[in-house]
């Protein structure tokens, strides 16, 4: 049986009678840069995420870049995040000419918010926790601890539209909340965007200026900005999709509930949901040993799966002037060896879970 890790042709099956004529009345209107679809995109994610504002932009990490220099993040500016995200988190950062200072995460994988207070110094501007694989951040101490000691949130939530802490979206939990809409995560555009919410008019409108040159109209530039504008196209896709968002969210979430009932718990760590706790499944990643070998066979037996990353940033040869080594992050280096991502996507059948889990399941028992 085949099982892949992602199934874009499917989705595009799915949605091709609906989604044509939307492309088709877009390219005919002429209009392909902001206008009416981004707006209505924008206005449609800031209800869906309960905040005041949105802003489209090309991508994820322009999101980061922007919300960072929004709040007037620069050079010499530290900024609290966890080390085994994607690359963007740090990246953002670090072209503002700030500094990323590390701490450890958690077993679910997320920011250890007990560790947070003792990497704060003079220099210490925001925190930016990362809800990896769809699971939001401790919040409410990551929040109290900003409040306490005057510090920004930026949330980096390109993996969790649609997740919730506490009946209160991601986006929405910080002073600002950076998306991604990449053709991988759950509300995904045919190309790359992405964008931010804040219930900060200020923030909002200092990057609806950047992502536009820094114009206030077409000859007036009121300050430098750069290109960063989501194209007309992909917010009209966006906007179809974030519609029937909800149903795929639903078929994640129902795959992963199976997969926790068929894997063996003795065998592999699947970090379960807290009390209050609502995860969208952008990725399922579970951690066993021997995860390389274990990968070949589930492979061998034609079953895509992915690392949710198997080199964390501060080992990166990128990260080697950020001043960390080998041994300064042991739970982030650990997971970096065991983590492993199954395939979660919402066009799964039963039968393909069944057989990942069966197999999952044999070749652990056959290694321990």
């Amino acid at each position: 049986m085949k099982v892949p890790y992602v199934n874009l042709a499917a989705q595009w099956e799915q949605e091709r009678e609906q989604l044509l004529p939307i492309v088709d009345n877009l390219l005919a209107s002429g209009s392909y840069i902001g206008g009416d679809c981004v707006e209505y995109f924008e206005a449609a994610v800031a209800e869906y995420c309960g905040t005041s504002h949105a802003v489209a932009l090309n991508s994820g990490t322009d999101a980061l870049v922007c919300a960072l220099s929004a709040l007037g993040i620069s050079r010499g500016d530290e900024v609290i995040t966890p080390p085994n995200s994607f690359i963007a988190s740090t990246a953002a950062v670090v072209h503002l000419g700030a500094i990323p200072v590390f701490v450890d995460v958690l077993p679910d994988q997320n920011i250890d918010p007990d560790l947070i207070e003792a990497a704060i110094t003079e220099k210490t501007r925001a925190i930016m926790p990362v809800h990896l694989t769809g699971r939001v951040a401790s919040m409410d101490v990551i929040n109290e601890i900003a409040i306490r000691r005057n510090l920004f949130v930026i949330e980096d939530a390109a993996q969790s539209f649609g997740s919730k802490w506490k009946e209160k979206f991601s986006g929405a939990l910080g002073t600002v909340g950076c998306f991604s809409a990449h053709p991988l995560k759950n509300l995904n555009a045919c190309g790359d965007s992405g964008f931010i919410t804040t219930n900060n008019e200020k923030i909002a409108a200092k990057i609806r200026l950047m992502r536009n040159h820094g114009l206030i109209d077409r000859n007036n530039v009121e300050t430098f900005g750069m290109v960063s504008r989501m194209d007309a196209l992909q917010a009209a896709i966006l906007s179809f999709r974030l519609e029937h968002l909800n149903n795929t969210i639903n078929m994640r979430r129902r795959n992963a509930d199976l997969y926790r009932q068929l894997l063996d718990p003795d065998l592999i760590f699947s970090p379960q949901e807290k009390d209050g706790e609502f995860n969208t499944y952008h990725t399922f990643v579970i951690q066993i040993d021997r995860r390389d070998e274990i990968r070949k066979s589930l492979t061998a037996v034609g079953i895509d799966t992915a690392i949710h990353y198997p080199t964390p940033i501060h080992l990166q040869t990128a990260g080697r002037d950020l001043g960390y080594k080998k041994g300064d992050f042991p739970v982030t280096e650990l997971q970096a060896e065991r983590i492993l991502t199954l395939p979660i996507n919402q066009f799964l059948s039963d039968e393909q879970i069944h057989y990942v889990s069966t197999n999952l399941n044999r070749f652990m028992r056959d290694n321990a």
